[in-house]
């Protein structure tokens, strides 16, 4: 199936149900035409960060399923899945052969060895300071190989991720190998996680290197295409290297709208949301909630430093249960830049911030993507929060298929599925079309969407202080209720 301009679900295959099949179910029994696609958060058999760890590519994983479960859902859904560029399981097939075989293993190429990457007495500590990482300690991994010798291996992410060396052909043919796999199991759009740091280069950050980081894309892009599938590179950073890589003709994500859209909502302040929708590219995906926290450094220079702590303060005070420390190393918080909380409980619960939310993401530039948690309205998780000390886990809760039923009941989440139905049968939000946005007052933001010729023209008007709205399409006021 084709890329369409519909909502995308992202769901884990074991949240919305026990397993695919469920899913499968449910999604067609509740969600209705409110879903047009289904970002399917790592299905395979994985090691650790739950699923971003995996083992193999070539196998769903069983507790979920298998290729049949995941073709069905492709029959109704386009489908995003996840590829780890930058990394696999050390329980994997190709990490064992490497511990086994060492240089005589046909995957010794696959890995990044540290030693051999740097000169002679490298790395310094000034070395070691300028790489960009995920963790307080250099991005490296002992490995002890058969013969008992040991050398190490860089480490960016988790104890069983270990990153790969994309400069050697052995790593490009698992690359195509790989994305030829999925585009043939279903998959239409990959999801090309932690991509910028996938190019390490001697005296930089090993961050977005560029131009090699350009050149992989490019590899990558070719590969997808000539699969029949496109990709989505990942990247939480400043919003100048998300729109670098729209200016390349990429889709992108828009993972600044969370924090602009909270700042606006606990504010009421129109201003710096109608600047970021006047700025934002139309071939994007837009996000207010993922598996992952609520990103913080996102909007830098979109919003400016009091603002963006004003937001952060007001999400701890306003919040429903959301604790600073649940976004700290007590609860393994991976990124000390995101929140951890779902999208309603940064809202206080409150089903009006909620909905309004809800309403400028469906209107805004790009093709929505919904969090299983956030469509369903879902609170934050306090029980698996505390049962597994893992802070994103607050936004992660296991929804079985009675949950389900009972929470598509309430008013805020029928409001949303009628929402999402609205937009993805209109032609106004036609990604050739245009956007306009006004700020009639301060507290006021009127946004219009329309398709190439106008013949279809979609409004939405919302007061962020007295959390009122109006949608018209071609002057026809159209109701959510």
């Amino acid at each position: 199936m084709t890329i369409t301009n519909k909502t995308m679900l992202i769901t884990y295959s074991d949240s919305l149900g026990k397993n695919l099949k469920e899913l499968d179910d449910n999604m067609t029994k509740y969600f209705g035409d409110a879903v047009g696609g289904v970002h399917l958060l790592p299905f395979f058999p994985s090691t650790g960060d739950r699923g971003f760890a995996p083992v193999d590519y070539d196998e769903v994983d069983a507790a979920f399923g298998d290729w049949d479960d995941v073709k069905r859902l492709g029959d109704k859904y386009y489908l995003m899945f996840d590829f780890m560029i930058n990394h696999i399981s050390r329980q994997s097939k190709y990490y064992k052969d490497f511990q086994e075989k060492k240089d005589a293993s046909e995957y010794a190429g696959l890995f990044l060895r540290w030693e051999k990457f740097w000169p002679e007495n490298r790395p310094t500590q000034a070395d070691v300071d300028l790489i960009y990482k995920r963790k307080d300690k250099a991005p490296m991994q002992e490995i002890v190989f058969a013969d008992g010798s040991k050398e190490h291996l860089w480490n960016t992410f988790g104890e069983e991720q270990i990153d790969l060396d994309v400069t050697k052909q052995v790593t490009m043919d698992f690359i195509k190998k790989t994305i030829e796999n999925l585009a043939a199991n279903g998959c239409d759009l990959i999801r090309l996680d932690a991509f910028a740091y996938a190019v390490k280069k001697l005296d930089t950050n090993d961050f977005f290197v560029e131009p090699e980081i350009w050149d992989l894309l490019d590899s990558v892009q070719k590969i997808a295409n000539e699969a029949g599938a496109d990709i989505l590179p990942e990247i939480h950073e400043h919003y100048t290297i998300p729109f670098k890589i729209s200016d390349h003709g990429y889709f992108v994500y828009d993972f600044a709208l969370p924090m602009v859209t909270l700042y606006s909502l606990y504010s009421g302040k129109t201003n710096q949301l109608a600047k970021w929708l006047k700025m934002s590219p139309m071939k994007q995906f837009t996000t207010l909630d993922t598996h992952d926290g609520i990103g913080v450094v996102d909007v830098k220079d979109i919003l400016t430093d009091e603002e963006i702590d004003y937001t952060s303060n007001q999400l701890y005070k306003v919040g429903a249960n959301v604790k600073r420390k649940y976004s700290s190393a007590e609860y393994n918080n991976l990124d000390i830049y995101q929140i951890n909380s779902t999208y309603y409980s940064a809202l206080g619960d409150d089903d009006k911030k909620y909905f309004l939310a809800r309403l400028i993401q469906a209107f805004a530039p790009g093709i929505p993507q919904v969090y299983y948690v956030g469509f369903l309205a879902g609170k934050n998780d306090l029980e698996l929060l505390e049962n597994t000390k893992e802070g994103r886990n607050i936004n992660r809760h296991y929804y079985t298929s009675e949950e389900i039923a009972q929470e598509v009941e309430r008013p805020v989440v029928k409001a949303l599925l009628k929402l999402f139905t609205y937009r993805n049968q209109s032609a106004a939000f036609d990604l050739d079309g245009g956007i306009e946005v006004a700020t009639p007052d301060a507290n006021t933001i009127l946004i219009t969407r329309h398709n190439a010729d106008k013949s279809v023209v979609a409004e939405a008007t919302i007061n962020l202080k007295e959390l009122t709205y109006t949608v018209t399409e071609n002057n026809q006021v159209i109701s959510f209720d």
